[in-house]
């Protein structure tokens, strides 16, 4: 899968909704995971079991002035928001950061404004954050992994994937080249 992706939270309070959030993060092979005005217990994290901070950078931002991520990442809220786009309709970029709201909160208006984009997984109500995260996680995945399409019928055989061919070289000039 080309990209990166990073995954976060603003305003966490609970040490195990980030723990499980960073244990997903580190399965799903996210590149890192960060908090933004974390609540400052949250580094008491014990149900992160594959121990994610040992193989992807954890960034500990204390406000969202603070946030600094690399050029070219888009910053991905994921809220739910009327105006949001329905995650099964959203076109993960290649570079993201995801950031989620905290438990029993939203994204702070700065946050939003901030982000480039604003999704929402579709249900009735919130779900928990490190769940919520697992899903968007998921489904960036899902879009943007190499699989086979589903089948048509349910159980149906899967068509395999034809191998991949690799084309002419593409050679650009230095001024045709964009960020």
């Amino acid at each position: 899968m080309r990209g990166y992706f990073g995954i976060g939270v603003e305003g966490i309070s609970k040490p195990m909704n980030l723990g499980n959030l960073m244990r997903s993060a580190h399965a799903f092979g996210a590149s890192f995971a960060f908090t933004v005005d974390a609540y400052y217990k949250v580094r008491e994290a014990k149900s992160d079991t594959s121990k994610s901070p040992d193989h992807l950078p954890y960034f500990a931002w204390d406000s969202i002035a603070d946030m600094t991520l690399p050029k070219g990442c888009s910053l991905v809220g994921v809220e739910l928001l009327d105006e949001a786009v329905d995650l099964p309709s959203f076109r993960h970029p290649t570079r993201a950061a995801y950031v989620l709201g905290p438990e029993r909160g939203s994204l702070t208006p700065e946050l939003i404004e901030r982000c480039e984009h604003v999704v929402k997984i579709p249900t009735s109500f919130c779900i928990n954050v490190a769940i919520a995260g697992a899903v968007i996680m998921y489904d960036r995945v899902k879009m943007l992994g190499r699989f086979p399409a589903p089948p048509v019928a349910p159980g149906g055989p899967l068509d395999p994937l034809p191998a991949h061919q690799a084309g002419v070289p593409v050679i650009r000039r230095k001024d045709e080249q964009k960020d």
